[in-house]
């Protein structure tokens, strides 16, 4: 297929991209600054801001899918209002385009456990609650979209996007659920490497599974 890619450049969208090339994929990059990334065999880089919907729709049309690892930055004082107006732009520019597969990495914050989503607990690290409450919001969203055959992604409880810590690489295996974290057999949160999750995510586009809904991976 030819997939466009939003957010090649982060650590989780790094891995998808390794992982479409690897299928097989021809791959149409999103960047901001195109000349930032080198030439590669079965790459096209466009330039596109995508908080613009409409640089966003002339970008991505002409694609079987969109694949989005965006992420406003964990550093940036506004993270919620930039993640939510990335995201909107994103499925704004993608309906626009006529482009029905879009599958998006999230967050795990909006995962449940006990009825209560993650994000929303009294523990929930506060330095990361803006990002991740931006990204259940966007799922929240994505729940209510019926133009798109949507998936999303909520990476593992213990995966941290952004660490080279899991040192599994790729091994093409992982558990699938669906909107609870999935715990090891010591009753500690379950971790994937992010080689693994772009299997996952990839899997779910060749596939054509998790179609409108929101699934998550761990070893």
């Amino acid at each position: 297929m030819k997939v466009a890619l939003i957010g090649a450049t982060g650590f989780v969208g790094a891995g998808v991209l390794e992982e479409l090339l690897h299928r097989g994929h021809e791959v149409l990059v999103l960047a901001r600054k195109p000349e930032a990334f080198a030439t590669r065999e079965h790459v096209q880089v466009v330039q596109a801001d995508v908080l613009n919907a409409d640089e966003v729709q002339r970008a991505v049309a002409g694609c079987d899918a969109v694949l989005s690892a965006y992420n406003a930055g964990w550093t940036n004082p506004n993270i919620y209002d930039d993640f939510m107006k990335g995201s909107r732009a994103i499925v704004q520019g993608v309906k626009a385009a006529g482009i029905k597969r879009y599958l998006v990495v999230g967050g795990a914050g909006s995962l449940y456990v006990n009825g209560q989503q993650l994000v929303d607990s009294p523990d929930f690290p506060a330095f990361i609650k803006p990002g991740a409450s931006a990204a259940r919001d966007m799922l929240t969203e994505l729940e209510k979209e019926t133009d798109l055959d949507w998936t999303l992604l909520s990476p593992a409880v213990g995966f941290h996007g952004g660490s080279a810590a899991q040192p599994k690489g790729r091994t093409g295996q992982y558990r699938t659920g669906k909107d609870e974290p999935l715990m090891q057999a010591d009753g500690q949160p379950g971790d994937i490497s992010v080689q693994d999750l772009a299997v996952a995510l990839v899997d779910a586009l060749d596939k054509n599974e998790h179609i409108r809904a929101r699934f998550t991976v761990a070893y």
